[in-house]
């Protein structure tokens, strides 16, 4: 891939893709999309019920009419505020979340005694909540996209994010743990009956400052030393800052006890790093560095202790858990069973034993569905999570500058390395780690923050296929970017 500086596209046309097309904004289709999406969640809140109750309640649509009634209002927003958004995010993200609504809702009944639960509350219980998580989301969402008209307005803020990000990472670290540790995890902070995950808002205000930082370091850290197995290495004097953000993953795995939360801070900055300046060399030194730090953190464990014991613990945990199958590995275990149990096609909507499982509505909540819906299900979940990614990857190669190109692309990879971290750690692909799987955990920090990072995304994609117009061959220019993005510079677009 090369970067190259090309003329503006010509009036009513947008790039992206092959070739030049008109540009329509398929709001129409999302729309259509969106129904759909709240008829397979009505379809599966009622199947929950016909399996739980022996027959289905005249209310189970009231959910599923609140979600809609909810994802329509932000579909009016993004028909008005952002038209040429991406058509298919809404659609794929309001299933996700309306399914995590259902399973939670169908928690609630089975912890219900059997002759209570035609009578429990629509809006009752863990799955009442996360659809009171789900409207504050929305309008959150709905609010940022009436706030930045162009997603270029906020690197004006990229070192206050920056500085901001870093200390909502490290907060919980440095607090007690009886208010910010659950689990083993140092990750939260607990006031009273409300908590907060601190680390989920990080990431965003993070992803804005290394997309601000890379373009303006990009040709710099661009710079070859030396050529070794075909690949051209970076010189020593540029690894300052992979270097400090490695230190701060490792703080993050040894104090916060998290090696998920390590992973995507560190994941996502070589990843931005190798999409600004395409170097695979990057890739492979940011591999090495947390691979090399998380074995340091393994051996200091066994050895030292203090505080690399948690992270030592959760190793061994993961190299066997069934060494000690009613303690320590009780929940990976009992994970393990529930995705074998579901086999190809699983129990059933409402016909599985979720309740068995620990925190099975925030950490363990992919395997409680796989237990019902089985592989074929969950590998339709995964689909749909793809699905995201590609299209936020999709707006950051259409997208006509720069910093929109690295925010979008990192943002679209953080959403996939966070599905891969918390699938991989339930299915024993790699430790256990306090991360939630995006819109279907139970939550409010972790709903709201993805909820925000689609709003980014559908205001790139917004400006990615949006008509550039203007008179005598110049392309008009939103308001609101960077002076050097706004005056004078070259449109850059990346070509494959």
């Amino acid at each position: 891939m090369t970067v190259a500086a090309t003329p503006a596209p010509s009036p009513a046309t947008t790039g992206g893709g092959s070739g030049v097309r008109l540009a329509r904004s398929r709001r129409n289709a999302e729309l259509s999309l969106l129904l759909l999406a709240m008829v397979l969640v009505a379809a599966y809140m009622a199947t929950v019920e016909a399996n739980l109750l022996d027959t289905v309640t005249p209310d189970f649509w009231m959910p599923a009419a609140a979600l809609g009634a909810v994802f329509l209002g932000l579909h009016l927003v993004i028909r008005f505020l952002a038209p040429f958004a991406d058509p298919a995010l809404l659609p794929a993200v309001a299933l996700l979340n309306g399914l995590g609504v259902g399973f939670l809702r169908r928690i609630d009944l089975g912890e219900a005694a059997p002759v209570d639960r035609e009578d429990l509350a629509t809006f009752a219980g863990i799955g009442g909540r996360q659809l009171a998580w789900t409207l504050a989301s929305v309008i959150l969402a709905a609010g940022l996209l009436a706030i930045m008209r162009d997603h270029r307005s906020v690197s004006r803020y990229a070192y206050t994010l920056g500085l901001a990000g870093i200390v909502l990472v490290m907060l919980p670290a440095v607090l007690p743990r009886s208010i910010s540790e659950i689990n083993g995890a140092k990750l939260w902070i607990r006031v009273g009956g409300f908590s907060l995950q601190p680390g989920e808002f990080a990431k965003l205000a993070l992803l804005v400052f290394f997309a601000y930082y890379l373009v303006r370091k990009r040709e710099v850290l661009s710079l070859a030393s030396r050529r070794f197995l075909g690949i051209d290495f970076p010189r020593g004097r540029d690894l300052g800052p992979v270097v400090v953000v490695w230190l701060i993953s490792l703080l993050v795995l040894v104090f916060e006890k998290d090696l998920g939360t390590s992973l995507l801070y560190f994941g996502m900055f070589v990843v931005t790093l190798y999409i600004a300046t395409e170097r695979v060399s990057w890739l492979l030194i940011g591999l090495l560095l947390f691979f090399g730090g998380a074995y340091l953190a393994y051996v200091l464990g066994s050895t030292v202790g203090g505080p690399f014991a948690n992270f030592y613990l959760r190793a061994e945990i993961w190299l066997d858990p069934f060494a000690d199958p009613t303690n320590k590995g009780y929940q990976l275990v009992q994970g393990l069973l529930a995705l074998g149990t579901g086999g190809l096609f699983g129990a059933g909507p409402g016909g599985g034993q979720p309740d068995i499982l620990p925190e099975v509505q925030n950490d363990f909540i992919f395997a409680g569905i796989g237990e019902e819906i089985g592989l074929f299900g969950l590998s339709a979940l995964l689909v749909v999570y793809l699905l995201i990614v590609e299209r936020g990857l999709r707006a950051a190669l259409a997208v006509r500058d720069s910093f929109g190109k690295l925010l979008a692309g990192g943002l679209a990879f953080t959403l996939g390395l966070q599905v891969f971290v918390i699938v991989g750690g339930i299915s024993k692909l790699i430790p256990l780690t306090g991360q939630t799987t995006p819109f279907l955990s139970a939550g409010g920090s972790s709903l709201m923050a993805n909820w925000l990072l689609i709003a980014v995304l559908l205001r790139v994609s917004d400006g990615a296929r949006r008509p550039v117009t203007g008179g005598a061959g110049k392309a008009a220019r939103p308001s609101g970017g960077p002076p050097e993005q706004l005056h004078g510079a070259p449109t850059e677009v990346i070509k494959p």
